[in-house]
């Protein structure tokens, strides 16, 4: 094979495992001091975030509690693909659809089926992927607008 011929492959090979990379991944836990919410009062006390690979996307499990003392418990597994999915749990809306930007970045839409519920997300990596910032902006369960800041720690 000649050199040129050589260098492509290899390159097209770095493409592809690039695209497929998903900093994402992995068990992440909210610092409450570093996240906002507004209107206050920040609803969680606590949350705990596990993503894991699926085939084409990811599974996610999240767990913690609320502010009231709620239990939160809520899992999807999607596509980066931008398709609606079922959440099961307790979350405000019970479908996600999640695009995939780059290996650091991720786009969501969220809404609650026959409730007000509704709000766009993007989640970026950064610190050398130990912080996970995920901010939304949208109306919440009680018809109010809202915008977060989530930041979490890789555990």
């Amino acid at each position: 094979m000649r050199m040129a011929t050589k260098l492509c492959l290899i390159f097209a090979a770095i493409v592809v495992a690039a695209i497929g990379a998903d900093n994402t991944l992995g068990t992440w836990k909210l610092n409450v001091a570093k996240s906002k919410y507004t209107p206050a009062p920040m609803p969680v006390k606590s949350l705990t975030v596990t993503r894991e690979a699926a085939e084409g996307g990811v599974k996610q499990t999240t767990t913690g509690e609320r502010t009231d003392g709620t239990a939160i418990n809520a899992s999807y597994t999607a596509k980066y693909d931008g398709k609606d999915v079922q959440v099961t749990g307790n979350a405000p809306y019970d479908t996600i659809a999640v695009k995939q930007v780059n290996a650091n970045t991720l786009t969501d839409e969220r809404k609650k089926a026959g409730g007000p519920y509704k709000a766009t997300g993007r989640t970026v990596i950064s610190g050398g992927g130990k912080t996970m910032t995920t901010t939304a902006k949208g109306t919440n369960d009680q018809g109010k607008v809202f915008t977060q800041s989530f930041v979490f720690d890789k555990q």
